[in-house]
């Protein structure tokens, strides 16, 4: 059983040279996941000259551990969005996204080669109360998304109700990228450290153009912009299983434990367990997933095991447009939620016509700039609250493991010398101890036990247990301390 997405252990990409001396193009795109690939590709194919900064792997983000599933159909949103942006802005947030499905099937048509696209339908369903799904079913039809509602889905199980959506996609997506990726600009292990007014710097060199582009999953800047003030982070799990069912269909259950499914190949991906970072106490997701697959499938094999972070935003709605308004030639693709797929599409399209100077149909629904009270203001209060929670945790929380008490393979929270410190017991009785203090803004870690990793509980910033940086927005690693008991 291997500890990454399938997408990794089937593609893989030639190596790009890291940046070296100071260079001048007229965009520089900060992150080459999918979202700044095809912003990338967009502009090129508008005759603009454009450079992509990847501080590892293009791909190596978030892009290698979705699920890849290409649709509209995002969760229960259109019945809200209704409700708090009106049906103008919800029918132009659905156009976008039905855009972005179709702009996916043109290039996949145009590049060919072996990127797995296939077209298939979408469903939302519950094995619960019908009502949610009756009620966004009504949404869909105001909008006129061609969505049906059914209670016959291919699932191992009975479903009360379910809303179809024909039409939809789903892929390869590193192969995809790196396709897309051949003829760029792109530079790799090349981090940026900061950015001064159209300046992209690095330890290597700077990058000078006229417009900059942050697509690094979660803006590293605190300001301008105040992204952290305004999205919190969660993580998701997937297995991909053989010798289980062959799904025509993506599934996505509504329900608060619900599971997702779509078929990979010979692979089936159950996809669930979900939590805000830093909030996995009892580290049974994985175990969850496999009980599941094991109920459904008797004797299906488990053949990898990933996981993904995910920004979500105040109002559900990604942050797309200019980064702030004291910053004009700054641009953002950011909180695209637990559909980074379709949201990377429209980020690319939103921002290559912004930068092209052309008018965008969808800017104002995604732009980055509004704040809608009645939708915003009581998910912003809750996030003030979690980040005050994780700096009186910091501050004046009790220790709640001691060292001698720490089993192999576990992790928590220890005092030594009157210090907390952060612990990691090997199998072989090593002792890794880090700093429990995020490096972003302070808040106090927690110890993830199914990815054996330190998380941030307010922003999101995670570290492995030897300090090692995993996740954003803190730019720098933990220092780490190592004992070998004898």
């Amino acid at each position: 059983m291997v500890e990454k997405s399938i997408w990794d252990i089937s593609a893989a990409s030639a190596k790009r040279p890291p940046l070296q001396g100071d260079i001048e193009t007229d965009t520089v795109i900060i992150g080459g996941g999918m979202a700044g690939i095809l912003t990338a590709h967009f502009l090129e194919q508008a005759g603009m000259k454009c450079v992509v900064l990847e501080a590892d792997r293009i791909g190596s983000g978030q892009t290698r551990n979705t699920t890849a599933k290409v649709t509209s159909q995002h969760g229960m949103i259109y019945d809200r969005l209704l409700q708090s942006e009106g049906a103008e802005k919800a029918g132009l947030y659905a156009a976008a996204n039905q855009e972005a499905v179709e702009r996916y099937r043109i290039l996949a048509k145009k590049y060919q080669g072996d990127i797995g696209w296939s077209q298939c339908p979408a469903y939302l369903y519950t094995t619960e109360d019908t009502g949610a799904i009756r009620r966004e079913h009504e949404a869909v039809k105001r909008l006129g998304l061609p969505m049906q509602l059914t209670e016959k889905t291919e699932l191992p199980f009975q479903v009360k109700l379910a809303l179809k959506m024909e039409g939809q996609g789903q892929f390869h997506p590193l192969r995809f990228l790196y396709m897309l990726a051949e003829e760029l600009t792109i530079f790799e292990h090349t981090k940026v450290t900061h950015v001064e007014e159209n300046a992209a710097v690095t330890a290597q060199g700077t990058v000078r153009a006229q417009k900059v582009v942050f697509a690094c999953h979660y803006p590293f800047l605190n300001s301008p912009g105040y992204y952290f003030m305004r999205m919190h982070q969660e993580r998701s799990y997937v297995l991909a299983v053989k010798k289980a069912a062959s799904l025509d269909g993506m599934y996505y259950g509504i329900d608060e434990d619900g599971l997702s499914f779509r078929s990979a190949g010979e692979y089936l991906l159950l996809g669930g367990g979900g939590h805000r970072t830093g909030k996995n106490t009892t580290g049974t997701s994985y175990e969850y997933l496999s009980s599941r697959a094991e109920a459904y499938w008797p004797g299906c094999k488990e053949m990898a095991r990933w996981s993904a972070q995910d920004c979500m935003t105040l109002d559900g709605i990604p942050y797309i447009g200019q980064y702030s308004k004291s910053s004009p030639d700054w641009y953002v693709a950011t909180g695209f939620g637990k559909w980074g797929m379709t949201s990377s599409m429209v980020s690319a399209m939103i921002l290559s016509d912004l930068i092209c100077g052309r008018q965008s149909q969808y800017a104002e629904v995604f732009t980055p700039r509004r704040f809608h009270l009645q939708s915003s203001v009581g998910t912003l209060i809750k996030e003030g609250g979690y980040a005050v929670s994780g700096l009186i945790r910091q501050a004046a929380s009790i220790p709640k493991e001691k060292l001698e008490d720490l089993r192999p393979g576990h992790g928590g929270i220890v005092e030594h010398d009157g210090n907390k410190f952060g612990v990691y017991r090997e199998e072989t009785g090593k002792i890794y101890a880090i700093s429990t203090r995020c490096p972003h803004l302070g808040c106090q870690l927690a110890w993830n036990p199914d990815e054996k990793s330190w998380d941030c509980p307010c922003h999101g910033s995670r570290f492995d247990y030897r300090g090692k940086r995993l996740d954003g927005p803190a730019q720098n690693d933990l220092e780490c301390h190592i004992r070998r008991e004898n």
